[in-house]
């Protein structure tokens, strides 16, 4: 009896040391099991990042899993995605939070038992310090502010030519106002457009107006100016159909605001202003001004070639999917790891059969 009981307890011993710093299941033949938790899985975007994770288990022996929710608004679902992840003893954890504040005490937990957390994509914004070991992700601000140089290239003489009595207007479509990836390409578009309007034409930031969504304007943003507005719009609800609905709304008014461009901040906005006209069809027909997108897929690399878009800036979501995977093994084998850029290129009509961007170009 008492031997028999030492080895329970060994067991027992053995079973919550796995637990606690991340296990292997015999199931996948001793492979160290991460999870990957994601924003959604519904955007060709995020089928691609699936795809980066795939390939780096396979090239470093892994056991993953992929899974996000239907909707980047289903929070209390992707928090059940996590818990259950947890429940099956990870070595590590990817994860790209809808809402930091709804996964704080998972972090706490996981970090108290020293299992290593990646962020990728947006990450997980404000989390407890040290909770995230890096981060796999596009430097969203900046990728954004080169949409803004390009669109501003176009529209300088527009922007030059505006006056108080013929103001112009530059419209920002995000898609929300909570993740950190739409919020630092919002801010990131409106900051760099506003500094070059002021750096490089005869307008100053006081002739500017910074106006909507009140997420997207921030303390120092020029907001009293009457010749220059810059539009921040946020569609009542992540859903394709509110998107097209606010770009409709939008359209209407591209007249009487004398609107020069628009900057697509994601593919789902992409998605909501092609559903809005046509396919794209009526920005060549009907309305004259340059829009610029964000991402990838089937619609919005069909706008740029068709030259219905200026352009587009894209990520490489398979990076992503890839460096996130990478950095969570390197995490739980004990090596060093930090934060990683996973890079972003502008793409037109004229250069997106090239081969530094082709492959980014996902459908």
């Amino acid at each position: 009896m008492k031997k028999a009981l030492l080895i329970l307890l060994a067991l027992t011993i053995v079973a919550a040391t796995a637990f606690a710093n991340g296990g292997s299941d015999s199931s996948t033949g001793g492979k160290p099991y991460i999870a990957v938790v994601s924003k959604g899985e519904q955007h060709d975007f995020w089928q691609q990042v699936k795809r980066g994770a795939m390939t780096a288990a396979d090239d470093f022996g892994a056991d993953v899993t992929f899974e996000g929710p239907p909707s980047e608004s289903d929070v209390q679902i992707q928090v059940e995605m996590l818990n259950n992840a947890m429940a099956k003893a990870p070595v590590a954890i990817a994860l790209a939070a809808l809402n930091t504040t709804s996964v704080i005490d998972q972090l706490t937990e996981l970090q108290s038992k020293g299992i290593p957390v990646v962020g990728f994509d947006s990450g997980v914004p404000e989390a407890p310090a040290g909770s995230i070991v890096a981060n796999a992700s596009t430097d969203n601000y900046a990728a954004a502010g080169l949409a803004a140089q390009k669109m501003f290239e176009i529209i300088k003489s527009d922007i030059e030519a505006a006056t108080a009595a013929n103001p112009v207007k530059i419209v920002v479509l995000n898609q929300d106002a909570s993740g950190e990836s739409l919020l630092s390409r919002g801010k990131g578009f409106r900051d760099n457009m506003v500094m070059l309007i002021d750096e490089q034409t005869a307008l100053s930031k006081s002739d500017i107006a910074v106006v909507g969504n009140p997420a997207y304007i921030a303390g120092d943003s020029p907001t009293s100016g009457n010749k220059v507005f810059i539009e921040m719009i946020v569609p009542a609800s992540a859903a394709n159909t509110d998107a097209a609905a606010s770009a409709s709304a939008m359209l209407n008014k591209v007249e009487d605001d004398n609107i020069l461009g628009v900057f697509c901040s994601n593919e789902a906005t992409v998605k909501g202003l092609l559903a809005a006209t046509n396919d794209g069809a009526d920005l060549e027909s009907k309305y004259d001004i340059v829009v610029i997108g964000y991402d990838a897929g089937a619609g919005q690399k069909n706008a740029v070639r068709q030259g219905l878009f200026a352009g587009s800036i894209t990520q490489d979501p398979y990076s992503i999917g890839y460096k996130a995977v990478e950095l969570a093994y390197k995490a739980w084998k004990g090596e060093p790891v930090s934060d990683v850029d996973t890079g972003a290129k502008y793409y037109t009509a004229e250069n997106m059969d090239e081969a530094d961007i082709a492959p980014l170009l996902y459908d």
